[in-house]
């Protein structure tokens, strides 16, 4: 590798504006905020990684810019920043590392840990103020690099799918877990955006009835030093350092700018299949680390600006995250930088909403959650973004952090309330009120500020966590995998192994094990709300008791698509689940139960009753079994087609037992239905829908730890 700087480069003024590096067909501009850098170079790189060096003069609004006629699509390049490199004062400038372009919508490789140029801006010695000497070894052979990119790309059309909350059916995955084993999918598109874009994978998802991928981040990531060292990958991916480039990885097409059009054409596959794309997005951190981590991008271009530091002691960063540091959205330009990369993705690769990691921390203005902060005023003004969804991971790890119910109007939110809850049911540890409000749409967190009750993300697993087959086999972590003596993960599981710990060929517990897991599925897709699956929970994956497999890039996360007759048996039930729901409305209300009679069919909208069919008392709601029945009456939706017609639905009934005995329910007065057939069972998941009826008052036999659902014969 060589180094010159400006040999035979033509380099013309540029404008400010757009930040990135922009092509127009004949050359590309390049700009780059910094507001206390003293000088600004843009590297160049060929084919053999020999640099360029071009000085960027040009200065206006806090950017530095310039255009350079003839380059173009692939060209990959960097940039270094000059200024003071003191730490006690949050200034880390350090021209011998090469930094990538915040805005670089694609970026080729990742960081070579393994290499011997040093990517820490200071000397690695050890100790805790190591970070104070400056190193001067330079760094780019180690870096990845921005790609300039074509944006062209041909849309035939696309349009967004636009589903309604109330309708959406949420599947969370990870690109390269899901379709890394599929032995449908090509071999050398496994793991991608194309495999994700395949024939088998959509098919598989349009067969299952989902209406939205929720993908873990997909953002550009960077790789942790110590993961490396322990022969580790980030898998989730939850360390971000390219806010505008697809990660480069995920690519089965090329990586010099391939990879974009290659997620944009996942995004069509999807659309034509008429199934949205969710993004999972970290704004609240990045994968630069505290003040001992590495110098990839933000660090080096103006520390002061993208990080909150904290006031004390400016060589330290605010954590509110648990990485080690906090982007600082109050900056405007930080802030600029969310929007225009929210942006980005909704307007250039027609992504249909996000969910935002870690929410609480874009919220807080200094040090409080504020739900009038910029970053909600800016999201509510703007004409886009307003329009998508918007998710909340609704806490963070500082103080206050836990936020569930209390963002503003558009956005909806990870209920951990709601999993709590539910998971607590069916081990017999909540009270009948508690799990009677989550079904409901807990209307007590959601209701006092105008939202409906699909803000409530309804959700028993998701990717951090236990999967839905290990909630049910295993009372304690097994991170050992992570090899951190299993110290890393939570211990606050609320499982229960149904009497014996991790695998076992005992045929009356794996047969509890199974009904259980079919107790959670029903229970989250009956409930109001939207309802979000974890990608693999319908086929039983395993991670063998691991709950954190953050670091787990291998078959203990990757989806195991082999035909076992269990998992096959439980993704049928969950399709008949989910079509269910899609085909009932009284099951997706578009506005909270009020437990009263308003369109005049002479019964309440929601009616909850004893095992004796009587109405629940308040001594009942808070005493008892975990033994509850719901009426769900289909002639009280309060709800109007799109031209104003009235909606109607069947009524239900739904018979809880979470107790470890059978029970048996007396059914309601006939004035609820005169006659009901079975609709499903969990204990049963055989038994056709329609194949067994019940008059009113009659006794139906409900078998321990399992549901009914009964439908009222028309």
């Amino acid at each position: 590798m060589t180094t010159q700087t400006e040999v035979g480069t033509v380099v013309w003024p540029g404008h400010p504006f757009p930040l990135g590096a922009s092509w127009d067909g004949y050359g590309t501009n390049f700009s780059l905020f910094s507001e206390h850098a003293e000088a600004v170079q843009l590297c160049l790189f060929d084919d053999e990684d020999n640099e360029t060096r071009i000085e960027m003069t040009q200065r206006r609004a806090l950017n530095w810019y310039c255009y350079l006629p003839e380059v173009g699509p692939g060209q990959r390049y960097g940039y270094r920043v000059h200024g003071r490199y003191a730490p006690a004062e949050g200034l880390r400038f350090n021209p011998a590392k090469l930094l990538l372009d915040p805005y670089a919508k694609a970026i080729d490789g990742v960081v070579d840990w393994a290499h011997d140029a040093n990517v820490l801006p200071y000397v690695p010695t050890g100790e805790d103020d190591a970070d104070l000497e400056l190193d001067d070894e330079d760094d780019a052979p180690a870096m990845p690099k921005s790609v300039v990119i074509d944006d062209a790309f041909d849309w035939e059309g696309d349009r967004h799918p636009n589903i309604p909350f109330a309708d959406t059916v949420i599947y969370e995955t990870h690109v390269k877990g899901f379709t890394m084993r599929h032995p449908e999918v090509r071999e050398d598109l496994r793991g991608t955006y194309a495999g994700l874009a395949s024939e088998a994978a959509i098919a598989y998802l349009v067969d299952l009835g989902v209406t939205a991928v929720e993908l873990l981040p997909i953002h550009h990531i960077a790789d942790e030093s110590f993961l490396w060292a322990r022969g580790l990958r980030n898998y989730w991916g939850y360390s971000t350092i390219g806010y505008l480039a697809p990660h480069s990885e995920y690519a089965a097409t090329g990586r010099r700018g391939q990879q974009v059009s290659e997620f944009k054409g996942m995004v069509k596959a999807l659309h034509r299949a008429g199934i949205e794309v969710i993004l999972d997005v970290v704004y609240n951190h990045t994968a630069e680390g505290n003040h001992l981590g590495p110098m990839l991008s933000f660090k080096g271009i103006d520390n002061t600006s993208y990080y909150r530091l904290s006031p004390e002691d400016p060589r330290f960063y605010m954590d509110f995250t648990g990485t080690g540091n906090s982007l600082n959205p109050v900056h405007p330009s930080v802030l600029r930088l969310i929007m225009d990369s929210l942006r980005y993705w909704v307007s250039e690769c027609h992504v249909d909403g996000f969910r935002f990691d870690l929410a609480a921390a874009l919220a807080r203005e200094f040090f409080d959650v504020d739900r009038l902060s910029a970053f909600f005023d800016v999201i509510h003004q703007d004409p886009v973004l307003s329009q998508v969804k918007l998710i909340a991971e609704p806490w963070d790890v500082g103080p206050g952090g836990y936020q569930v119910g209390n963002f503003p109007v558009l956005w909806s939110e990870w209920n951990g309330v709601y999993r709590d809850t539910v998971r607590d049911y069916w081990r017999g540890q909540a009270g009948n009120g508690d799990f009677a409000q989550r079904l409901s749409g807990s209307s007590d967190l959601y209701e006092a500020d105008g939202r409906d009750p699909f803000a409530s993300i309804n959700f028993i697993t998701a990717h951090d966590g236990f999967t839905l087959a290990d909630l049910v086999s295993y009372d304690h972590k097994h991170n050992e995998a992570n090899l951190e003596d299993n110290h890393d993960g939570s211990d606050d599981n609320r499982s229960w192994n149904c009497g014996v710990e991790g695998e076992t060929d005992d045929p009356e517990v794996l047969a509890l094990r199974r009904r259980q897991q079919r107790n959670f599925l029903t229970t989250l897709l009956i409930s109001q709300g939207t309802p979000m699956l974890l990608g693999g929970d319908e086929i039983a994956r395993t991670q063998r008791g691991n709950n954190n497999a953050w670091c787990q890039d291998n078959e203990l996360s990757w989806y195991d698509w082999s035909e076992r007759e269990p998992a096959a048996e439980l993704r049928a039930f969950t399709r008949r689940l989910i079509a269910l729901r899609r085909e009932h409305p009284v099951f997706r209300r578009e506005s909270f139960l009020r437990g009263a009679e308003l369109r005049g069919s002479g019964l309440p909208d929601v009616w909850w009753f004893r095992r004796d069919g009587l109405k629940m008392t308040r001594r009942d709601w808070q005493q008892g079994d975990p033994v509850l029945g719901m009426f769900l009456n289909g002639r009280e939706l309060d709800a109007t087609g799109p031209r104003g017609e009235e909606i109607e639905d069947d009524s239900f009934l739904v018979l809880f037992n979470a107790h470890h005995e059978d029970q048996v329910f007396m059914l309601p007065r006939r004035r609820f239905g005169a006659q009901w057939v079975l609709e499903l069972s969990t204990a049963d998941p055989s038994a056709a829908a329609g194949s067994v009826s019940h008059g009113a008052r009659t006794e139906v036999s409900v078998v321990s730890r399992s549901i009914v659902i009964l439908r009222r014969a028309s």
